[in-house]
């Protein structure tokens, strides 16, 4: 048995026994991390017990906002959660990954006041254990999921990626080897108003609509700058509110 499927049934086991309150001690009851959610009245079975799985997602956003600008002034607020400071541009990200083998490629084509921006990641990297080799599906992430910041709600994430990447503007490097990551997410933001749903910030469901979905990227300097939130030099981020599977 390898490392990931070990993996996956020891987590599928905590959350069977944690379901069917088996778990000795309250403490061990209250184990959550990115496959294991308390409180769940539904479970899923991971996609590695699935003799079918073969690890593949292909998959394009439209419909894509800018939060901010690429050469904003410090401080800026690039999570865009209040949807004040956003555009609609054009082109198309897309990816075909493989979560199995942590390979594949992203691309993100976008048509900027600016220029042709053009985003690609160069190597996929684990930055932490929940990101399963730089490459994870089905998981949770964000709010209190035990994976990832509590920048955004919690969230299933249908794939997800993580690593290095570089960005072009017409066709002139602009950044190389910053930190990349994409997400398929449900979805964060209300269909209307773009704005990200905080609230309600009670129970264990996450603040998110189930029957929508949207797709997210950031590319980020290694340098820091607290003034700016996120606390980076450079933080551009991008969503697109269509998501095509194919």
């Amino acid at each position: 048995m390898n490392l990931r499927t070990l993996r996956a049934a020891v987590l599928t086991l905590i959350a069977l026994a944690t379901a069917c309150g088996q778990m000795p001690g309250d403490e061990a009851a209250t184990v959550r991390g990115p496959r294991s959610q308390p409180g769940a009245e539904m479970t899923l079975y991971a996609p590695e017990q699935h003799e079918l799985y073969d690890g593949r997602f292909v998959i394009s956003g439209q419909r894509i906002y800018h939060v901010g600008r690429l050469n904003d002034v410090s401080p800026w607020d690039h999570m865009g959660d209040d949807a004040s400071d956003l555009r609609l541009v054009g082109g198309e990200i897309s990816f075909d990954v493989n979560a199995i083998d942590n390979t594949g490629i992203f691309r993100a084509d976008l048509q900027l006041p600016e220029g042709n921006y053009v985003v690609e990641i160069d190597r996929f990297y684990e930055f932490s254990p929940c990101q399963d080799g730089g490459l994870a599906a089905f998981l949770y992430e964000h709010g209190d999921s035990g994976c990832g910041d509590a920048n955004w709600p919690k969230s299933l994430l249908y794939i997800a990626g993580w690593g290095y990447g570089h960005a072009t503007l017409d066709g002139e490097l602009l950044y190389e080897d910053y930190q990349l990551h994409f997400m398929v997410t449900q979805g964060m933001r209300d269909r209307d108003t773009l704005e990200v749903m905080l609230s309600p910030n009670s129970g264990p469901a996450g603040a998110i609509n189930p029957a929508a979905q949207q797709l997210d990227f950031y590319i980020r300097s290694p340098q820091q700058n607290n003034q700016n939130h996120p606390g980076r030099e450079v933080f551009d981020h991008f969503f697109a509110m269509e998501v095509t599977w194919h």
